[in-house]
């Protein structure tokens, strides 16, 4: 294909603001889906996908429009896969940018923007569902003519359910986004941003060829790990695969290889081939680090090869994924997964759930520390049941984040107080229109349960919010333990900070004792901090009515017989083990 006839191009936009609507019409546009064939959001291949009406993993596809090839990457919207579209974006030239006409600029189209201004793209921005009674048109306008500093007629009007405007979006795309640039007669490199393992065909590789040419049969070389495998077939995505001869300079398409793991061909890497060999590597991407951390052990203990096999399969296909083994004595053997946010862990317990048969128990997630002891040596750990004895550390750091708020303006109080109550501290106040955009630094710790959910319940479901890691801070920290019937529990163990720690203990032995069931005996909960007890509760015993069978008579014979009650609970809880169920373990993610 003539380079001069391609357009790269991905769709950004915050969350439900469309994205998905849009690539389905230009897909129906440009007749690349017969109409028989289409659904709605049939980018979105996952059943989870469209359940949630969500987009998760990117999606490329080839259009043919007046003579060209668009080139497509739908890019999710949730600050939790903001790797995704950061991967897209170092493959594309050009950005659309989806604003909803109703809702205005948010939290993750600022994320967005700026990630594609740091790729130096070119940038359509398209005012989206036009048609709706709510939208309003001029001052959304407004707000992205103040983000971007262009002209109110640089500006689309669509509305991408009926349609109306798309075609001019498409003309748009020929016109303003640049042809990708790169020789066909260089050594090939090509940049892989994405991958993943089809149980019948292998390891899949989503790439962008920057120079050169891969061809079906070439000898292919990862740069970065030094594998090499065969390239069995090429081709395009329109949006089902579609075999070709060669995929060349500038091109957008798929490789299916002879590898047997995608860890030979990792996202980022460079593929050059055997007979046009690059000894350059493209810049690639930076490492992806997960933050939240949450334990995932088999409901019978028998199905933990079945868990472990299941991980190593879905990490294949999604590169964020990290695990290693681990041990609990009260809950087996079971697997650590390292996660780029809630969303991406509740995503991943589906899948597993799901696509795999199983029924697991998850721990409270929690985010991971940096340990320095007193013998000068450093360690991470993940989990709080790991933290070394009080006597040998020396500092304890957590992980902070730089977050932005975007908000109404008469939320920005309750906004600021929360941010507050979450030990975070307000840094900047500015303003886009009617708007408020607050920027804040807080311990990720604190932000992992439930602080999405409050913001939306303080900002009556308008405020939006998005994040990234700063940096390890010393802090007065302390592991805060539950025990249960007077047994530790430590897959219940948690990190806090002194100051947070007394009303933390309290509430979840509170939570405990609702899903905590009732015994025979009774059972105390206790949280304690290095062996010293700071709040307790207790569930009461069953109890027979042991006297009910007497009537009237001397009351040394009722007292007789409670006494022997008495003594036979007393005998009961020395043998008594209490049953603790699944819900207990993710107390901490459970709404007052």
């Amino acid at each position: 294909m003539d380079q001069s006839k391609i357009r790269n191009f991905c769709i950004i936009a915050h969350i439900d603001h469309g994205k998905s609507t849009l690539a389905d019409r230009m897909m129906e546009m440009t007749s690349t889906v017969e109409k028989r064939d289409m659904k709605s959001q049939l980018l979105d291949s996952m059943d989870l996908e469209r359940e949630k009406g969500i987009t998760i993993k990117l999606a490329p596809v080839r259009m043919r429009y007046q003579g060209y090839d668009l080139n497509l990457i739908d890019t999710p919207g949730h600050v939790d896969f903001s790797y995704e579209v950061s991967r897209s974006l170092e493959a594309c030239e050009g950005a659309v940018l989806v604003v909803d006409a109703s809702q205005g600029i948010q939290a993750q189209t600022l994320a967005n923007v700026y990630l594609a201004m740091a790729a130096d793209l070119v940038i359509i921005p398209v005012l989206n569902k036009v048609d709706l009674p709510a939208a309003d048109v001029p001052k959304v306008s407004a707000e992205v003519i103040n983000l971007l500093g262009c002209d109110e007629s640089d500006i689309l009007k669509i509305s991408a359910k009926t349609g109306e405007g798309v075609p001019e979006v498409l003309d748009a795309i020929l016109g303003q986004i640049t042809p990708p640039s790169g020789s066909p007669d260089s050594p090939t490199r090509s940049l892989i941003f994405d991958s993943y393992y089809d149980d019948y065909r292998g390891v899949i590789l989503y790439t962008r060829v920057v120079d050169g040419t891969i061809k079906k049969g070439d000898t292919i070389e990862m740069l970065a790990t030094g594998a090499s495998g065969l390239a069995l077939e090429v081709g395009a995505l329109s949006p089902t695969m579609t075999p070709e001869s060669d995929i060349g300079t500038g091109e957008i398409g798929y490789i299916i290889t002879n590898l047997k793991t995608t860890r030979d061909a990792k996202v980022g890497d460079t593929i050059t081939t055997r007979r046009s060999r690059a000894s350059e590597a493209l810049p690639g991407y930076q490492h992806v680090k997960p933050f939240v951390y949450a334990g995932f052990f088999p409901v019978s203990n028998e199905d933990y090869n079945d868990l472990k096999d299941a991980i190593e399969k879905l990490s294949l296909s999604d590169s964020a994924l990290q695990f290693e083994p681990e041990n609990s004595p009260v809950l087996g053997f079971g697997v650590r997964i390292g996660f780029l946010g809630l969303l991406h862990m509740d995503i991943v317990r589906e899948r597993l759930e799901r696509e795999y048969n199983l029924d697991l128990v998850v721990t409270n997630p929690s985010t991971d520390y940096q340990i320095e002891l007193v013998s000068g040596d450093s360690i991470d750990i993940k989990s709080a049941s790991d933290l070394p004895e009080v006597t040998k550390i020396k500092t304890i750091k957590e992980p902070w984040i730089k977050g932005e708020i975007v908000v109404p303006q008469e939320y920005i109080g309750a906004v600021i107080q929360l941010i507050v109550a979450k030990r975070g501290q307000q840094k900047n106040l500015s303003y886009i229109d009617e708007r408020a955009l607050i920027s804040f630094e807080a311990p990720l710790a604190n932000l992992l349960t439930d602080f999405y959910d409050q913001l939306k319940s303080v900002t009556s479901g308008y405020g939006s919010f998005n994040y990234e890691l700063d940096e390890y801070r010393e802090e007065d920290l302390v592991r805060v333990d539950f025990y249960v019937a007077s047994e530790m529990i430590d897959a219940l163990s948690i990190m806090s900070h002194r100051s947070e720690s007394q009303s933390l203990g309290r509430d979840i032995v509170k939570k405990l004792k609702d899903v905590v069931p009732r015994q025979a005996f009774q059972v105390s909960l206790q949280a304690g901090i290095n062996g010293k007890f700071i709040a307790r509760e207790d569930i009461s015993a069953y109890r027979k009515d042991v006297t009910a069978k007497l009537y009237g008579g001397d009351v040394s014979r009722r007292k007789k017989l409670l006494a022997k009650q008495a003594k036979g609970k007393k005998r009961m809880k020395k043998f008594g083990n209490v049953e603790i169920p699944s819900e207990a373990f993710t107390v901490m993610l459970k709404r007052d």
